[in-house]
């Protein structure tokens, strides 16, 4: 399985279209080679270098299996037209906050796919932690994208 972006090959920069810096838009995601038994998605994105550890920046699940990824600019709602659900970041809202690092070296920041053999019914606002306890199990494949951002002084 493989998980990109349209907007930021693996491993570089991230556009400040995505960041604190910008207008804070989520990124454009796809992804293929999927399992055939895929009942639905997830992805969750993190911030691992952040100052108090691991930060949060976006639980989204309940994908619906025939999605091939995620559109630019997803709204800030719990639950969206197809079903899916938006869990709770570490800024303590509902869908993607984007980078927005202290100034001076680049973070980076892990977009990981899980394709899951279930649609478990989830209520939207999980954390992270909870969408990971609810998926344990269930996950068929993992994909990951990285990218990076530096906030300039």
């Amino acid at each position: 399985m493989q998980l990109i972006s349209s907007s930021f090959p693996a491993g570089t920069p991230m556009p400040a279209t995505f960041t604190c810096d910008g207008p804070n838009l989520s990124p454009p995601l796809s992804w293929m080679n999927t399992p055939p038994r895929t009942r639905s998605y997830a992805v969750i994105c993190d911030d691992p270098d952040a100052p108090g550890g691991d930060w949060v920046h976006w639980v989204i699940y309940a994908i619906p299996s025939r999605a091939i990824g995620l559109p630019e600019n997803l709204p800030a709602a719990a639950t969206l037209a197809d079903g899916t659900r938006q869990g709770t970041n570490g800024f303590a809202r509902i869908g993607y906050g984007g980078p927005c690092p202290p100034h001076g070296r680049p973070h980076r920041y892990v977009f990981k796919l899980y394709a899951l053999d279930t649609n478990p019914p989830l209520d939207p606002g999980l954390s992270k932690a909870d969408l990971l306890r609810a998926i344990d199990g269930q996950v068929l494949a993992e994909a990951e994208l990285t990218g990076t951002y530096a906030r300039q002084p």
